[in-house]
């Protein structure tokens, strides 16, 4: 019989598969692989709407380890996977079309593995979202993590990808571990492999509290949560642009659906639960985006924006954590579905963002915001779709990323209502973190597209091609749409938010009455948009007044250096927070041009650079040091290896007696 399940299982098979004809016919390999990746999104869409419509059964629960015999290996989509499942079929879809015309074979020789292990990645993803139990789960965890270790390191010959594929694949062996652990110690607890509810009474024990613990550290350092995000900005830097969407949108979000998903599974949580997530989201949101701030690589400034994401999903999680504890259904439905919908509205806005930022490497063979400048005019759909991205990203309206976080701001109030005062670190939180996007985006997009060239790469650079313009026009094309049909979406939303608290009340009148206002928002949003077709299209029939050029206060001729930069735009900002980003300087000595007279070389030189970087906390001043202080450490040992075989035999036996001794004792 077919159900959401086998929609979903044949969603993973295809999504595995389309990569592989293109190994053999290399001519059309793009184009197979997007129309199979495309296919594959189909019936993931098929399997989520399914599931959002129809409830799914109940999961069987044994106490057997027998696979097949307690059904386990199957897969099964309920409301709350559905929406993860949903955004990763939209970004796979997109990401497999902008990959079909910007990953070509002739200018890639690497481009069909690439193809080849992004199907498997997408395919890791599905399942992880459909697992119910710990054995595929994990499976299918390894399938993702080990494809995108490859896809990270397409590029490997290149020593600062080699640099963050060796980091990424270090911090994932860690998170793997984390959560071996705990599926063992819910095996040990249970008795049982079935992802089912928890008993009553275990959340509160040392036992629970630890398996809290290492579902957190699994699923956060895969999120990319503070601290544990130190992996995410150079593994979506080195990556290809359609790789860093696929990461970005969805990759990361299998940490968020094992959170979710954990947290589904326990009834009684215990406060300081929701309290850690709601701290841990708030720091992410707010370091996230003034790391973002201080970086002026276009990748890495995104890949920081994606932990401020995180964050805003983590407040909404908390706060659904806490209102779950505190029996407060309004703070659970708000909280949980803000942040369901953040999870979908941050897949469709960052890929379309690493989109664009990939169409922009492409032509300009660059990605610092320093010597980028003017690709509006050569990149007019480009330059576009990116804004529509940004002000998304911004929480703007009438965009989606609006909608979710004014969803997270009504929890936050209902909290404050109720008394709850860690809710006035969260509503800080997302007003610090909204205001600090603003000003990111301003410095990221004016930098990349207004003003002039500021290389001759920039100069030169063209618009990305069909297929890459019609992914990022979807993208971009669904921020809008889901923007103005929130209300629409509202059941979709409470399904999924009571998937993953089973306990909420049959109405939760507050959580509609609360998307009424966006109603209004929608309908002066449409007839603006209608009057600013209707004013182009009378403004065509009208003849052109005679234009003549302004006042240009002398500058006749300006030049690029003449125009901010993205380091001197957020230079007032970044000084105010230098103590969290511990921006380093570099001050090069003066070249003089060639082929000038000696006398001039000091006196008269032709230019100078000035260069500075932002520092992460965590990785450059916490982890680095002490690794490499570990190195040492071990280097110093290596006194002991001498080669030669009767010294080591000596080992051994100074280490049999001193065991004999020991166990003397």
């Amino acid at each position: 019989m077919v159900d959401a399940g086998t929609l979903a299982l044949v969603a993973m098979a295809v999504a595995a598969l389309s990569g592989a004809p293109g190994l053999v016919w290399r001519k059309r390999g793009p184009e197979i692989a997007a129309v199979a990746m495309a296919l594959a999104s189909g019936f993931a869409l098929g399997a989520a709407g399914w599931a959002l419509t129809l409830p799914a059964p109940p999961l069987v629960a044994s106490t057997s380890l027998d696979l097949v015999g307690a059904g386990y290996l199957v897969p099964r989509v309920d409301a709350l996977s559905a929406v993860f499942l949903a955004a990763t079929a939209i970004v796979a879809a997109a990401a497999a079309l902008f990959g079909a015309g910007y990953w070509r074979d002739a200018e890639q020789p690497v481009a069909p593995a690439t193809r080849l292990l992004l199907g498997f990645a997408v395919a890791g993803i599905f399942g992880v979202e459909v697992a119910t139990d710990g054995i595929s789960f994990l499976v299918s965890w390894e399938v993702m993590a080990f494809s995108a270790f490859g896809l990270v390191m397409t590029l490997h010959r290149d020593p600062t990808v080699r640099s963050a594929g060796w980091l990424y694949l270090v911090t994932t062996r860690a998170a793997t571990l984390a959560l071996i652990a705990a599926f063992a110690l819910l095996v040990a607890l249970t008795g049982t492999l079935a992802l089912t509810t928890l008993p009553v009474g275990l959340a509160d024990t040392t036992a629970g509290s630890l398996l809290f613990l290492l579902f957190l550290v699994g699923f956060g350092i895969k999120a990319g949560m503070f601290p544990f995000h130190f992996w995410l900005p150079p593994a979506h830097a080195a990556a290809p642009g359609h790789v860093s969407a696929m990461m970005s949108g969805v990759l990361i979000k299998t940490g968020i659906y094992g959170l979710f998903r954990f947290f589904s599974l326990v009834p009684d949580p215990p406060l300081w639960w929701g309290v850690v997530v709601f701290l841990l989201g708030a720091a992410s949101a707010v370091l996230g985006v003034i790391w973002a701030l201080g970086s002026h690589d276009l990748k890495r400034l995104l890949a920081y924006h994606s932990v401020e994401n995180i964050g805003i999903i983590l407040l909404g999680l908390g706060l659904a954590m806490v209102g779950r504890t505190l029996d407060r259904p309004e703070w659970v439905v708000l909280g949980m579905a803000g942040a369901l919908l953040h999870v979908l509205n941050h897949a469709i806005f960052k890929s379309l963002l690493f989109l664009g930022a990939g169409a922009v490497d492409h032509a300009c063979h660059t990605r610092s915001l320093d010597r980028l400048g003017g690709l509006a005019k050569a990149m007019p759909v480009t330059a576009a779709t990116f804004l529509v991205g940004a002000a998304a990203i911004c929480g703007l309206p009438p965009f989606n990323g609006f909608c979710s976080e004014w969803l997270i701001y009504l929890g936050l109030f209902q909290g404050a209502r109720g008394g709850w005062a860690l809710s006035a670190i969260g509503l800080t939180a997302l007003v610090l973190t909204g205001g600090l996007a603003l000003a990111c985006f301003a410095k990221a997009g004016g930098a990349v597209f207004l003003g002039e060239p500021r290389s001759p790469a920039t100069a030169h650079a063209h618009e990305a091609g069909r297929p890459e313009r019609a992914a990022m026009t979807a993208l971009a094309s669904l921020c809008l749409v889901i923007g103005l049909s929130l209300p629409l979406l509202a059941p979709l939303l409470e399904a999924a938010a009571r998937a993953a608290a089973p306990e909420l009340p049959a109405d939760v009148s507050s959580f509609a009455a609360s998307l009424q206002p966006l109603w209004v928002t929608a309908v002066a949003v449409a007839g603006l948009l209608l009057g600013l077709m209707l004013w182009r299209w009378l403004g065509r029939r009208v003849r052109a007044s005679p234009r003549a050029p302004t006042w240009d206060c002398g500058y006749a001729a300006p030049t690029a250096r003449m125009q901010y930069t993205a380091s001197s735009f957020a230079a007032p900002l970044t000084s105010q927070l230098r103590l969290i980003l511990v921006p380093e300087q570099h001050l090069p000595r003066l070249r003089a041009r060639e082929g000038a007279p000696a006398t001039s070389r000091t006196l008269f030189p032709a230019y100078a650079e000035f260069r500075n970087h932002a520092v992460d906390l965590v990785l450059d001043r916490g982890i680095t040091p002490v690794a490499s202080a570990i190195g040492r450490g071990i280097a110093r040992l290596h006194i002991a290896q001498h080669g030669r075989m009767p010294i080591y035999l000596a080992y051994v036996v100074a280490t049999l007696v001193a065991l004999l001794l020991w166990s003397q004792q």
